[in-house]
């Protein structure tokens, strides 16, 4: 697929035209259904769930929570990121025979799936089904899982951000200079001895800048607070 056919997703800014997106992606790959998920999760209650897709209203009945929690291909992408390429043996194998049959009436036979796990419990989940057995040429296969990736990189910060609620701003945690270098010396993999030496002062001076940045930043321990440092723009 040509390189506007992934970056197109880009331009969109509603959730309406991310819809068309999708549809317009999956048929050139020659799929008829295509469903994304934003999902996000949350300590103690259940996780959010963001569905834009072309699925039959009629296919809905047999996607209720408890039949999701046995489908293979949801399992599968649950807990990993490498796509599955599923068909009716992904179903049988596991005894699940008459759910690959419920899907199938509505177009459900045969697809590409895989999920992007993302910080702070975001993921993007995206699939593309159709009725019809994929190509026999491994090559064209791998084709296919490989656009699908390409074009799921690129659409889940779109997804994220047209899909869910924005977030409410923050003021950035007011970090003193030495509180910052003590991060950026940490990103480079320094130990609290060595940014000691680097600064110029004690190992446990050093220790306090890192703990201090770490309290403002509401971290529990010195590696997220760098993570979130840099997610924040504080440190680069």
């Amino acid at each position: 697929m040509l390189q506007d056919g992934f970056t197109s997703v880009l331009q969109v800014k509603t959730r309406d035209e991310f819809g068309k997106e999708l549809e317009r992606f999956a048929s050139n790959l020659g799929f008829k259904i295509v469903n994304a998920v934003a999902i996000v999760d949350h300590f103690g209650r259940d996780s959010d769930f963001i569905h834009v897709n072309n699925v039959p209203i009629e296919a809905h009945e047999i996607d209720v929570p408890q039949n999701s929690r046995r489908d293979p291909v949801m399992q599968h992408c649950k807990h990993a990121s490498v796509p599955i390429i599923w068909n009716q043996d992904t179903y049988t194998s596991i005894g699940l025979g008459e759910r690959w049959e419920a899907q199938a009436r509505f177009g459900f036979h045969t697809g590409i799936a895989l999920a992007l796990h993302l910080p702070e419990g975001k993921h993007f989940f995206l699939s593309v089904d159709r009725d019809q057995p994929l190509p026999n040429d491994r090559g064209e296969v791998t084709r296919l899982v490989a656009d699908l990736q390409l074009y799921a990189v690129h659409a889940q910060d779109i997804a994220l951000r047209v899909l869910l609620p924005p977030e409410p701003e923050r003021d950035l945690p007011n970090l003193t200079p030495r509180e910052l270098e003590s991060l950026r010396w940490t990103m480079e993999g320094k130990t609290a001895w060595e940014l000691g030496n680097i600064l110029g002062i004690s190992e446990r001076t050093a220790v306090l800048h890192l703990n201090n940045a770490m309290h403002k930043l509401g971290c529990i321990n010195k590696h997220q607070a760098v993570l979130k440092a840099l997610r924040l723009g504080v440190i680069r």
